[in-house]
């Protein structure tokens, strides 16, 4: 009888990474790379492999497979590839090109972000990503992609959180746009070719699970309701991350965790679902009304200063009638080394301090100042407006304030999710044939991502990783051909139709939106940037009472069976529901702090992240057990040989 711990969870047994070679670091890649099996030409036009996600992640892996010869499936629920949510990042994309000849190298890179991940990342996975971070820089210039460039030509860097160097290439603040636009031609490229099949506005639903390897999808047409098959030889997912669990997030409305969380339910480990990454540079919440926020670029904090009135009574005053020794520049005076440029756990918690102490700024109280006034007397107005003037017109749109004038208001929001399904280093899952890429993997970035972190990771992923690693799969093919009638598949159908039955039927009181709403103030105020033992164990019976209540009492006005956003809408709650629980118990049972997982009973005497690296040195990797049943967690240890695990000063 396995014993149940916490009245939570069962402990299984341990888990590993089996295709990193045992070979210095440095020589890991390119050792696997080697070692992998390949697929002919001829062979790779009998192959064909579904890519769901058509971001950065995907549509580069779509496009450098079906450049390779691979019939590709491609799937987005967007009306194109170029409304993927990576399109909203802003600041800039790392790469270790050592431009300003600072002194960053791949191993500065590599050091840099297992340090910012808080030691919770695997060391295999993040060197690989520093190795191949300078091939990203290269391939999206030659796709044309408008890099900012200095006087002479040569590629411009700035600096981001967590860093002392410049290693960050962007595109104004419109990186993501940008490199997307990159990914994108490239994929239409393919399309054209008749490699790739483009499936728009289509939402995978389930996954088809055949003798234990993955073999395809059920999708919906969001414009008809058609419940489709797709079949293939193996399956990607590069859907992104979760942060739409807690409802109001600088994520697109439409991003859900669908797609990863079906997997999971089908045997799929889902690894560290407690990280969750708060981006402190945040335009602040202004109304109850609000159904996301809106992010500014962390690029901001390179020449935008942060601070707070010293005293509580000044907080409602004009910034600008505060002298300057009546100001609190609070990061430069905690971390004089890296000052505003800390990583982003540490200023999204800083931040809260300060207005826990009753010296938070706005209307409600929860805002700090982002004051550009310096950079202008030192650079000039148009300086600065070449550097960031689409994010200040974004911000005065916004907000009806003009940050050329007075200073910025920001809080910390939800932005990312380090947490995703567990992979090995292919990029493979426990489930063979099951690939994940990006933001909806776990492996690189631990407790905390670095800044400008996440489109290296999903363009490194796309177009070098995954090609170079699911060619060792595909080569034991050809594989037998799944149709729409075998036993597996029918299964899968069925389970979708009978959910979007279920949700059609219930006919309850409440909207979808209101489940949403009530599920993300719990997580955000127990689960959020301060974590403790009583509020988690709170949480998790509150969202356990709402998902039931959900299930009893739901309404979808709309009983349409083709376009129905309100169904779309519920099966992604539904989804959330269960996971928001997972998290919880994911975070409940990690009795340390680590990055964005602040636990209150663990922390230093000057209030700073704790960890416990002898008991919790390793990947939380939970497998679902069944509907109502206790998770069972398998730990992936972590062994660092690179970089000595120590407290993280910045300091």
């Amino acid at each position: 009888m396995t014993e149940l711990i916490d009245g939570l969870y069962t402990l299984g047994e341990p888990v590993a990474d089996t295709k990193a070679p045992h070979v210095p670091i440095d020589k890991m890649w390119g050792q696997r790379k080697f070692e992998a099996k390949l697929v002919n030409p001829a062979n790779r036009r009998k192959l064909r492999v579904i890519i769901v996600g058509t971001g950065l992640a995907g549509g580069a892996a779509a496009a450098s497979l079906g450049e390779m010869g691979y019939h590709v499936d491609a799937f987005c629920y967007q009306d194109s590839p170029r409304r993927a949510h990576s399109i909203a990042a802003q600041g800039g994309i790392n790469a270790a090109k050592n431009y300003r000849n600072d002194n960053d190298s791949i191993y500065r890179l590599f050091y840099d972000t297992v340090k910012g991940g808080d030691y919770r990342a695997r060391e295999s996975n993040v060197y690989r990503l520093a190795e191949v971070s300078a091939n990203i820089i290269d391939q999206c210039v030659a796709q044309g992609v408008p890099f900012a460039r200095e006087y002479g030509g040569l590629l411009d860097n700035r600096s981001f959180g967590g860093v002392q160097v410049s290693r960050t290439f962007y595109a104004r603040g419109q990186t993501g746009q940008q490199l997307l636009i990159g990914a994108y031609q490239a994929l239409e490229r393919q399309v054209g070719a008749g490699t790739v099949t483009m499936y728009s506005r289509h939402e995978m639903l389930d996954l088809i699970v055949v003798d234990g390897v993955a073999r395809g999808i059920i999708a919906r047409d969001m414009v008809t309701g058609e419940v489709q098959t797709h079949t293939a030889d193996a399956v990607v997912l590069a859907t992104g991350g979760y942060g739409n669990v807690f409802f109001l997030s600088t994520n697109a409305m439409g991003c859900n965790v669908t797609a990863n969380w079906r997997a999971h339910r089908l045997g799929a480990y889902f690894a560290n679902p407690c990280f969750t990454q708060i981006h402190p540079t945040c335009i602040p919440v202004s109304g109850e009304y609000q159904s996301k926020l809106t992010l500014m670029s962390e690029s901001l904090r390179n020449d935008g200063r942060i601070w707070v009135p010293k005293k509580a009574e000044d907080c409602k005053k004009d910034p600008r009638e505060i002298p300057e020794d009546a100001r609190d520049y609070y990061l430069e005076r905690k971390y004089p080394a890296f000052g505003n440029l800390v990583p982003r756990d540490i200023a999204s918690r800083a931040a809260k301090q300060v207005c826990d102490e009753g010296r938070g700024v706005g209307p409600s109280g929860l805002g700090v100042y982002l004051d550009f006034a310096d950079a202008i007397q030192r650079m000039g107005k148009d300086q600065v407006s070449a550097k960031y003037g689409n994010l200040f017109d974004m911000y005065e749109r916004i907000t009806g304030e003009n940050p050329y004038e007075v200073p910025m208001r920001i809080f910390p929001a939800v932005h990312y999710t380090m947490g995703g399904l567990w992979v090995d280093y292919d990029l493979q899952s426990n489930i063979p044939g099951l690939y994940v890429t990006g933001e909806a993997n776990f492996s690189d970035h631990g407790a905390n991502r670095l800044g400008a972190s996440a489109l290296m990771q999903g363009l490194s992923d796309g177009y070098f990783v995954l090609p170079n690693t699911i060619n060792d799969y595909l080569a034991s093919g050809p594989f037998e051909q799944i149709d729409e009638d075998h036993p597996a598949v029918v299964e899968a159908r069925t389970r979708v139709q009978e959910r979007i039955d279920h949700l059609l039927e219930v006919d309850g009181t409440r909207s979808v939106d209101s489940f949403h709403k009530e599920l993300g103030n719990i997580m955000w105020e127990k689960c959020g940037m301060e974590r403790t033992e009583e509020g988690l164990k709170e949480a998790i019976e509150e969202i356990r009472a709402l998902r039931a209540e959900f299930w009893r009492d739901v309404k979808i006005i709309d009983k349409s069976r083709d376009l129905n956003q309100e169904l779309e809408k519920a099966g992604r709650v539904a989804d959330f529901l269960e996971l928001g629980e997972l998290m919880c118990i994911d975070a409940l049972h990690r009795r340390e702090s680590c990055g964005g997982h602040f636990r209150a009973e663990s922390q230093t005497e000057d209030g700073e992240a704790l960890r416990h690296d002898d008991e919790f040195a390793y990947v939380a990797a939970w497998e679902y057990t069944g509907e109502g049943q206790p998770p069972i967690l398998h730990k992936e240890d972590l062994v660092y040989e690179y970089v000595e695990m120590k407290q993280r000063s910045y300091k």
